[in-house]
Order: structure tokens, then sequence, then C-alpha cells
């Protein structure tokens, strides 16, 4: 059997190969496609229309999961090419499916029908944002504009998978080889030590540094040689763009994409793409999303301001650097941080070694929700690879993989996705869900277990809380279960809420051993690290924000048609909203695969909206007591258990006993007081 048509278990990742993706994928949706033709026949009730349309649409968003997964973990020519030559498949299905009278039609008429108020709240739910759904896929559209939508849904698939690939191969097509140990001065032995790997690997001397975070991150921190950090910023800043090969310059994508959004919104009516973005989300308008991310950044300027200037004159007076360039940043930052309290990131990583920091992690998920986590077994893409089992009750209630290091084949960041959602299925058997956790971190040595930076372990508890959200669901509709079904603005709550127990000293205790001696993390450094938790925090808010409000104007405001450019619109978002300003040729919209190769489009300012509901959250479990087991219950319940069952507003305050309040945020981030 084709191994993407047995939905029987786990993916059979051992047994798949590229050349099954083609066939599979045109026999689900030749099998959804017969489905549809009956529906004319088919009562406009729940079993009878709406459950046998998930069933179909489950199978194919499983198995071209699978597909889309592999394309991210192991972008080798062979999966891309074939995920590539079913993309515009798939994609114009989905557009068709979208476009389909006949479907909402039915739709339409279970909604209207006694039966409607029959249904659970989790139901009538996923009636109404399926509604929704079909008419921003352009159901309502006259005939004659439906073959252009659905070409614009194709096309804007197949241009972002080949942002996402330019920017992986632009990634991985610099190198920095050093011959030289005078050259590597400051950065340090782990780090070396896989560069010195990387060589090897190559069958070369001396040491090999990429763009790939784990390799780029401590030169850009540690390394005294600034003419390999300036080589190496001007690298990564530019992948992707006009200055490196014709081929991977994602400018031209970048240019036809907010065309097609553009056309998008107005064959839907509405004036730009951001309103077609917020329909979906909590926040009602682009202009109150505009207003929050001001106020937010009017608030944190004085802070930013105070930052910059701090470290500028740091280094003209200790480090002898009148004038600091955008290479020299992190590095100056890092010899402050160093300085004003007596630390540096990387004293700190050598007691977050891998296999303490997940017993941590499993731990405190045990302990606030009242599961356990253990060990499973399961064939997997790479022999990196783990996978584990969540148990409650004495049952299996999800299972998840973990993919942790970063590899030439893999895309960068943090993520994580579905594989199987919770349901119960046509036949009354319980479907537990199962989740993919990856991350990119630098890998282990022949001698020692890979160690993790803080914002590592940040990362990882962040991802984690995208996980916990999708396994630990207790909804039985597979549209509302676990993440989907999610306002899009309110996804990242739980993932950024985990993140706050990363700065608890219990937590911390509890998951440290120095790599070398076995002790945990001592009480005078974790002083020192909370002393640090909002070093140039201002300038960090300020930077997200800047993104932000890019995204929000580059799809409301912006003319894709006009003479002004992305490039150029990034630049005059700086001007109002940075404190300290990057080169002309810095080239970030070429590697924002946030909201070109992702679905963030229009909706990037959910990461500080999210920001607002995890703290204001968070503060629940400050009053309480940040272990406390009640208020972990309490969260599981009101939260993570209901999914997109019901609107995250309802949720939100079913938690919290209110509406979300910014005071939590401004004090975490240490913006409270002007």
């Amino acid at each position: 059997m084709n191994p993407l048509l047995d939905f029987s278990g786990l993916p059979r990742f051992a047994a798949l190969a590229p050349t099954h993706v083609a066939p599979a994928i045109s026999q689900l949706i030749a099998e959804y496609r017969a489905l549809i033709e009956t529906v004319d026949q088919a009562p406009a009730t729940w079993q009878g229309f709406v459950q046998p349309q998930i069933d179909a649409g489950e199978r194919l968003a499983r198995a071209w999961g699978i597909v889309s997964h592999m394309h991210s973990v192991m972008d080798v020519p062979e999966w891309r090419e074939a995920y590539n030559a079913t993309l515009a498949e798939i994609s114009g299905f989905y557009a068709e499916l979208g476009q389909n009278l006949a479907l909402f039609a039915k739709l339409k008429a279970l909604r209207e029908s006694p039966d409607y108020a029959q249904l659970s709240p989790s139901r009538r739910r996923i009636v109404d944002t399926d509604l929704r759904d079909f008419r921003l896929s352009g159901a309502e559209l006259p005939e004659a504009q439906k073959p252009r939508f659905k070409a614009i849904q194709e096309e804007l698939s197949a241009l972002a998978a080949k942002f996402s690939e330019n920017l992986l191969d632009a990634t991985n097509a610099h190198a920095e080889w050093i011959t030289d140990q005078r050259d590597l001065a400051g950065i340090p032995a782990d780090a070396l030590a896989a560069a010195r790997a990387a060589a090897e690997q190559e069958g070369k001397i001396g040491w090999k540094f990429t763009l790939h975070a784990p390799s780029y991150i401590p030169v850009m921190q540690y390394a005294e040689n600034r003419e390999l950090r300036a080589r190496m910023y001007r690298a990564y800043t530019t992948r992707a763009s006009e200055f490196g090969k014709p081929e991977w310059d994602n400018g031209p994508l970048i240019a036809q994409m907010l065309k097609l959004r553009n056309e998008e919104a107005t064959l839907l009516g509405y004036p730009n793409f951001a309103e077609v973005s917020l329909v979906a989300k909590m926040a009602e308008s682009t202009a109150k999303v505009a207003a929050f991310l001001r106020e937010l950044a009017a608030k944190a300027r004085p802070f930013g301001e105070r930052d910059i200037a701090e470290l500028r004159q740091f280094a003209a007076t200790e480090l002898g650097m009148p004038a600091l360039e955008s290479w020299d940043l992190a590095w100056a930052a890092e010899k402050l941080k160093h300085a004003r309290y007596a630390f540096s990131n990387q004293e700190v990583k050598q007691y977050f070694p891998e296999p303490k920091v997940m017993a941590g992690l499993f731990h405190l998920i045990e302990k606030l929700f009242a599961v356990s986590i253990e060990v499973d077994r399961a064939n997997a893409w790479h022999p990196d690879v783990r996978f584990y089992r969540i148990v409650r009750g004495g049952a299996t209630i999800g299972q998840f993989f973990v993919d942790l290091y970063a590899r030439e084949t893999k895309r960068g960041g943090a993520w994580m996705a579905d594989a199987i959602g919770r349901r119960i299925t046509s036949d009354g058997r319980l479907q537990t869900p199962v989740a993919y956790l990856c991350c990119n971190f630098q890998a282990p040595t022949a001698d020692k277990p890979a160690t993790f930076t803080h914002d590592d372990v940040l990362t990882l508890f962040h991802e984690c809380g995208h996980g916990l959200h999708h396994l630990l669901t207790q909804v039985d509709d597979l549209p509302v279960s676990g993440i989907d079904g999610v306002e899009w603005d309110a996804v990242e709550l739980p993932s950024q809420f985990l993140e706050n127990f990363c700065w608890e000293c219990e937590v911390l205790t509890a998951m440290t051993a120095h790599v070398d001696s076995g002790a945990p993390l001592p009480r005078p450094l974790y002083d020192k690290m909370i002393a640090a938790k909002n070093f140039q925090s201002g300038m960090q808010t300020l930077r997200q924000i800047e993104f932000a409000l890019f995204d929000l104007l580059l799809h409301s405001e912006f003319d894709a048609n006009g003479a002004i450019t992305a490039q150029q619109l990034v630049e005059q978002v700086r001007n109002e909203i940075a404190v300290v300003l990057p080169p002309a040729w810095n080239r970030f919209p070429q590697s924002f695969g946030h909201i070109f190769g992702g679905g963030y489009a229009a909706g990037y300012y959910s990461y500080k909206w999210a920001e607002v509901l995890s703290a204001d959250a968070y503060s629940l479990f400050e009053e309480n007591g940040v272990l406390d087991a009640a208020t972990g219950s309490h969260f599981r319940e009101q939260i993570l258990a209901v999914g997109g069952s019901r609107a995250a507003m309802e949720s939100f305050k079913a938690f919290r006993g209110r509406e979300p309040r910014i005071d939590a945020l401004l004090r975490h981030n240490g913006l409270a007081g002007r």
C-alpha cells in the first residue's frame, strides 16, 4: 500500500518515498471529488452532509501534511520536486472546493434549519466558520470571476513555496572558511567544535561557519574579528536578494505576492488584504491593530532610546568604538551585559544540557497539567528524531515527535505542526492527536551532549506550548480540535505563556546541570539572569513592532502597483519605530518567511497581541503560585482543552475572569513606570 494512503496509525516514514506523493494526492482528491458529486442527494444534516466532508478532508489533509512536513525537514531535490509537482493540483482543488456553490448552499440550508439549534456548541461554531470561509474562498463570486480567484490561490501557494526554497538555498550557499585560529578569538569552544566538525565532514581543514542560526549567532555575539562579523552579517541580511544569484532573488516574488493578495481582496470586496486576514482573527480592524502597535511602541520607545544610548556610550568608552555598525550590536551588547551583570550567555549555556532540559520541561508539564510523558517508539525521518506519548488516567491521550537539531536540508526557525488531530471517528473510535516539534539547535558533539542557550530553552518551551494546545484538547470534532479553529492572533497564547516558566528559579534549578560538573544553576547566576532579563527589552520590543507594523501596512496601505517598493516601506517604518537603523543594503523583507513563506501575512502583530494575553494569563499563576496545580488544571480546562470550539476571547475570560489587560506585559518586559 502507498504509505500516504494508510490512515490506520502513525505516518509510515520508513516506507515513504517521494514517488508516493503524486499518486496518493491525486487519488485522495479524486475520492473527495466523488463525494462532492453526491451532495445534491445528501440531506442537509450533520451526519448526512458535514461529517462525510470532514472525513474526506482529513484524509487529504493528513497525507498532504506529511508531504509538507518532509518538504520542511528533508528538503532534498527529490522531495522538493515531489512537493512542487503536486502543489498546484492540491492548491487548485482547495480553491475549487471553497467556491463550490452546492456545498455552500447545503451548509446554508443546515444553518437555517431547526437541526442547527440541536447541534453542540462546537458543531455550531464549525458551521458558522465554514460559512465564513466559503465566503472568503470566493463562493459568492460571479462565475466569471471564480477561475481567476482559483488561479490566484494556486499561484500564491507556488510563490510561497519558492520563497522558502530560495531562502534555504541562499542560506546554505554561504560559508566562511577559517584556517587561522587567530581569527576565531572570542568564539565559544562548542561553536568552534561544531565548525571544526562541519569542515571535517567536507574533508577540509580549519573551521566552517554558516548562516544557520547555531553557527551564525555565536559569531555575531562573540567573535572579536570584526571583519568576520561584517561579512557574516552582510551575507545573512542580503540572503535571497538581488545581491546573490538572480534565481534566488525573493524580491520579484514579494512584489507578485502582494499584487495577487491585493487582487484577491478586491475580488472579495475588501479594501485590502489585511481586512481579509482579520475576518478570522480577534482584532476588529486594521486601524485598531495599528493603534495597538503604535501605542505599545510609544511606551517602549523611551526604553529603547535609553538602551541604544547606553550601548553606544559603553562601546565608545570601554570598547574604543565611537561608531557602532549593525554587525557590532550583538557583540557589543554581550560585552555590556557581561560588564553590567558579570555573566554571559555562554556561561549560562553550560548549565542547560539537552537531557536535563528535556527532563525538566516534561516534569513541569506533568506537574501543571496532571499528565505523564513517556518515551515511545515510532519510525521517523531522521535518526536524531525522538518520539514520546502523553498519558493521563492510564490512557495515551497524545503523541509527539521531537526534531531538535539544525541540518542543511531543514528549513530554519522552529515550529509545531500537527500530524493527526483528535476526533471521534465515524465508527465511534477516539483518535488521539500527534504533533511534530521542530527546532534548529546546535547538535551534540562526539563527547558532549547538546547544550542550549537560555534563548534556545525559551524557543523549546514556546513550541511545546503550541504542542500542548494541540495534544491536550478534549474536543471531539476535528475542525475545532486543538489548534484548529483558533483565531490566528490567539494561537500564540499557550506558546508564549509557557515561556514564562523559563524564568522561575524552581523550574530552572530542576532543569539545569553543568555539562561538566553536573551542578545545578547557582543562585547567584540565576539572580544575575533575572537582573538582566529585560536587558535591552525596549530595543527588542521596538524591533518586533517594526516587523508587525511593516507587515500590517504592507497589506493595508501599501500600493502593490505603485512606485514605492516593499524595501522602501520597511525603511519608512524603521524611521518611525526603530532607534537604530540597519545599512541601506539590508534586505530584511527577502527573508521574512513568516509573511511570505508562512501563514502570518497581515498577522505578524499576533505575537505582540498574544504576549498581552499570555502575560495576563500567567499573572494568575503569579497570584496563586507559579507551580500551582489547581491553576494549571484551570488553564488546561479553559484554554488548552477547548481548542477552537469557542471564541478565544470567551476562553480567555473563562480562565482569567475578565478581559485582558496590558499591565502584566509591560511589567514583565520592564516597560512600566514611564
